[in-house]
């Protein structure tokens, strides 16, 4: 499974042909799950022992056979790829609840403290992601169009409440704690001396801009 600059295909269907009252649904859904199951299997491996770990400890972690990780991602690239999309839906998804649950000055120290939850996955496939293969360059276009607007609606509601006072970009934001966050804590988490720094720069965020 090397590296290549073919296009993901996690949505490529099974050949299955077993008959059945619906059979194209049942084969949709069976590809779904399998895909599901790829996907959180392969996100154990790579932070257990790195993306280069073999395919057939993912498939088996799945629950899978090795030709079923092969059709829906023929190549490495294609499963690393995923993986990174779907821990930004993750990511993203989680704003929704949080901001149910708190109020908006709680719900983006919450939605930040997760983010940086993702950047701990995300350094687990640094090196892939900065290999300079082309088929990792539409994650920086995916992740911008799903956690900048996320977090840029986050900004606004605690701005409006009155629970923050300085204007920040929000890429910008992302980038501060991405980097505050370089180097890992136990177990491939984020450090105690990270998550303090975060826990500083936004309580910088409430801070009058007179007063920095």
């Amino acid at each position: 499974m090397a590296a290549s600059t073919r296009t993901p295909a996690s949505a490529i269907a099974s050949t299955d042909t077993s008959t059945g009252a619906a059979p194209g649904r049942a084969q949709r859904s069976d590809a779904r799950q399998n895909v599901t199951a790829l996907i959180a299997a392969a996100k154990s491996v790579f932070a257990e022992s790195g993306v280069e770990a073999p395919v057939r400890a993912i498939a088996e972690r799945a629950g899978v056979g090795v030709g079923t990780l092969y059709r829906h991602f023929p190549l490495r690239s294609d499963l690393i790829s995923a993986v990174f999309r779907a821990e930004i839906d993750a990511c993203a998804a989680a704003a929704t609840e949080i901001e149910a649950a708190s109020p908006p000055g709680e719900a983006l120290d919450r939605w930040i403290m997760r983010y940086t939850q993702f950047v701990g996955t995300k350094r687990g496939l640094a090196a892939a992601l900065h290999s300079g293969d082309p088929a990792y360059e539409p994650l920086a276009d995916y992740f911008s169009t799903h956690l900048a607007p996320t977090l840029e609606r986050l900004l606004a509601s605690a701005r409006s409440a009155g629970d923050i006072e300085q204007e920040v970009d929000a890429v910008e934001l992302l980038g501060a704690v991405a980097n505050l966050c370089h180097g890992a804590g136990p177990h491939g988490g984020v450090s105690p001396r990270a998550d303090r720094m975060v826990r500083i720069l936004l309580a910088g965020l409430r801070a009058p801009a007179d007063e920095l």
